[in-house]
């Protein structure tokens, strides 16, 4: 099984979340919190309250954790192709699999890396729902002191079906939409790229950045109800499942709760994407 694929994705992974990180803590704020009037407001709160340190909460997890669940989806993807097609990444522009292959190989890493993922977007979206000011002397501590705190105490008080708070959602957020992702992304290089050639950089960086539009677009409604099951429990059980979950916001919000973050969700999936799909295949044809 070729590896290549899979520490490109690490790689690429860890630059993306660098650059979306601060998107996401607004995200999650605006999708599990009703105190913010909208984007802006959200991030003026965050920065007068948290400082721009506030932005950042929970990202040191995800630099060791989800990163390496991104290489899960990227290497699942090609592999998946691979046994599909029977065709290697550098053999794929002159040897194109179908749509339908890449739709498949999609959805397959995106329901692996779901099932990786769990419970370190668990752990992401507690640190990052915490609204106290980082520590000054006397101020009381904050809930969660980091990463391992956070998770030694939802194990502690919700047992390990805690860690996985949230994980159908997951799972039925990322399973069609990484397909979307991909099939956008080799649709999109396909029609820019004269037959047989590599795609220019241009080309990835546009066609990556649409393909992270076009699949949070699509994830959004199954995002918002992720990350309020994951902050379920927190204090006390409000949700049964997934399906209650969903029929309880749009009871007490409207429909319109199932788009909240889709702006700020766009907004960053296409410097995140762009940038994660070139590094990606910068690296694969540096090693290819």
């Amino acid at each position: 099984m070729p590896v290549e694929e899979f520490v490109a994705g690490w790689i690429s992974g860890a630059l993306g979340l660098v650059l979306g990180h601060p998107f996401d803590t607004v995200k999650v704020r605006l999708q599990t919190q009703t105190t913010y009037r909208g984007i802006v407001d959200c991030m003026v709160k965050i920065y007068r309250h948290e400082s721009l340190l506030g932005f950042f909460k929970g990202m040191s997890f995800p630099i060791a954790s989800i990163a390496v669940v991104n290489s899960v989806l990227f290497g699942v993807y090609s592999n998946t192709l691979l046994v599909l097609t029977a065709t290697a990444h550098q053999e794929r522009r002159a040897q194109p699999p179908s749509y339908t292959h890449i739709f498949l190989a999609g959805c397959t890493g995106g329901f692996l890396q779901a099932y990786c993922l769990a419970p370190f977007d668990l752990i992401k979206v507690r640190l990052q729902n915490q609204t106290e000011p980082m520590a000054q002397p006397g101020s009381p501590p904050p809930q969660y002191r980091g990463p391992v705190h956070c998770a030694a105490s939802i194990f502690r008080e919700e047992g390990y079906r805690g860690l996985f708070r949230g994980a159908w959602a997951l799972m039925l957020r990322d399973t069609p939409t990484m397909g979307v992702y991909f099939l956008t992304y080799e649709g999109l290089c396909r029609q820019y790229t004269p037959e047989g050639q590599n795609p220019s950089s241009a080309t990835v960086l546009v066609a990556g950045g649409f393909a992270g539009i076009a699949s949070w677009v699509a994830a959004t409604p199954l995002d918002v109800i992720k990350s309020r099951m994951q902050m379920d429990g927190l204090r006390r059980r409000v949700y049964q499942g997934v399906l209650d979950c969903m029929v309880s916001s749009v009871r007490q919000e409207g429909l319109g709760v199932f788009f909240r973050g889709v702006t700020i969700n766009s907004a960053r999936a296409f410097p995140v994407n762009a940038v994660t799909f070139l590094s990606y295949e910068y690296l694969l044809r540096l090693w290819g």
